[in-house]
């Protein structure tokens, strides 16, 4: 008992166009529905071997169109008799040895759903009166995701814990007719005048188990995606990658819920409409953004053009020394560039206040003293007021202004 393939292919062509009578699918399909009954689209009439036609069931002798996208699964009490993935026209027939209970063709689901009809396949009785419907196998769209409150992950890239909102859509595909039908949709929608089972229906419970499920999966997803090493480990890029964060997403529902080994679903492509990071992450992610424009040539070239700016505005400035390097004059500056110019150059952590940090060179040392040094004309306590700014700013140590303390004071 089976189906005998008359033509390959859509619909079309002569053959196809002489079936008078034939099943198909509903005409009110949409896009996110995921299965949906076959229905008679003309009576026999006495002109074929069906004679007795019944709606709502297959016997022997009936006609039926399997579309592109779609595989077709029939039952009995329940039980599933007969599958084809393979698109084309086919006859049932339960009487030819030369009928098949499984087409499979040489498409994805070739070598997938054999081992899940070895596990569910039913015989049936000769003549029986069967069901049959159709699994939608295109890419399922518009499958919505969000959170009301922030979800939390550890980031590799950060170093921290890190907490968004976000919300956004995935398409879901059915990799496993059988999986699907047998372990996921409910029996209801698998009777005579079954209504479409439909992701996209809000009364559909079991596809608002599937939303429960990602938003509840979702901290794994976005730990998934930035501790991927291949990924770069980078939050910024979740919104540019579809497939990639589909992927994340994917493995945390498996991991979770079993999606594809269990229910032959798997999530294939993601849109992330919108993330908003609480203030800890936002501040987190300003001192990244920060720590990378000034790293590298690109941070020395930046303090050495601040360096010039600073200079020129004491110049502008009445007095010509308020605002260049904390009250340090002309000379100061001009050696503290020097400096700069002259250490090299050292990796930016984003996670350290650098204004706080306290350099310990020998050379920081010998600049204070320069500072000090640099005009013999000046009052001593214009100068000391002026190393207990660099000190107060952290540019010099406790010891260093100690020191240059004691040679303008000849201690």
């Amino acid at each position: 008992m089976g189906f005998i393939k008359a033509f390959s292919g859509a619909l079309g062509g002569t053959f196809a166009d002489q079936w008078k009578d034939f099943y198909l699918p509903r005409e009110d399909v949409t896009p996110t529905a995921a299965l949906f009954p076959a229905v008679l689209k003309e009576t026999n009439a006495d002109r074929g071997s069906n004679t007795s036609s019944s709606e709502n069931i297959i016997t022997n002798g009936s006609k039926i169109i399997v579309p592109e996208g779609t595989a077709l699964i029939t039952l009995q009490d329940g039980q599933i008799t007969g599958m084809i993935a393979e698109a084309g026209g086919y006859e049932f027939r339960s009487d030819d040895i030369n009928s098949k209970s499984m087409f499979s063709g040489d498409g994805i689901l070739a070598s997938t759903i054999k081992e899940s009809w070895e596990r569910f396949k039913f015989g049936g009785q000769p003549g029986s009166q069967q069901l049959a419907f159709y699994v939608n196998l295109k890419e399922i769209p518009n499958n919505k995701f969000g959170t009301q409150s922030p979800i939390y992950w550890d980031d590799a890239y950060l170093n921290a814990q890190v907490g968004a909102v976000t919300r956004g859509t995935y398409t879901l595909k059915i990799v496993d007719p059988l999986l699907f039908v047998k372990n996921f949709v409910p029996t209801s929608f698998l009777q005579p005048n079954a209504s479409i089972f439909d992701f996209a229906d809000m009364d559909n419970a079991a596809g608002t188990q599937l939303f429960n499920e990602v938003v509840g999966t979702l901290s794994a997803a976005f730990s998934n995606y930035t501790n991927d090493p291949s990924k770069g480990n980078r939050i910024a890029k979740i919104q540019g990658d579809q497939i990639g964060f589909a992927q994340a997403m994917s493995k945390a529902v498996e991991d979770a819920y079993q999606w594809k080994t269990q229910r032959g679903l798997e999530i294939v492509k993601t849109a992330i409409l919108a993330i908003e990071y609480d203030e800890d992450t936002k501040a987190l992610l300003s001192d990244v953004k920060k720590a990378d424009a000034l790293s590298g040539a690109r941070g020395n070239s930046f303090m050495q053009q601040s360096v010039a700016r600073g200079m020129q505005a004491a110049g502008e400035n009445e007095g010509g020394s308020a605002m260049a390097f904390m009250g340090m004059g002309m000379n100061a500056a001009s050696l503290m560039t020097q400096g700069m110019q002259q250490q090299p150059q050292a990796e930016v952590n984003p996670f350290i206040n650098t204004a706080n940090s306290q350099p310990q060179s020998q050379d920081m040392t010998n600049l204070a003293a320069k500072v000090a040094t640099s005009s013999n004309t000046e009052d001593p306590y214009a100068k000391l007021t002026e190393m207990k700014k660099l000190l107060d700013a952290g540019v010099i140590t406790q010891e260093d202004f100690d020191a240059v303390k004691a040679k303008i004071l000849g201690i």
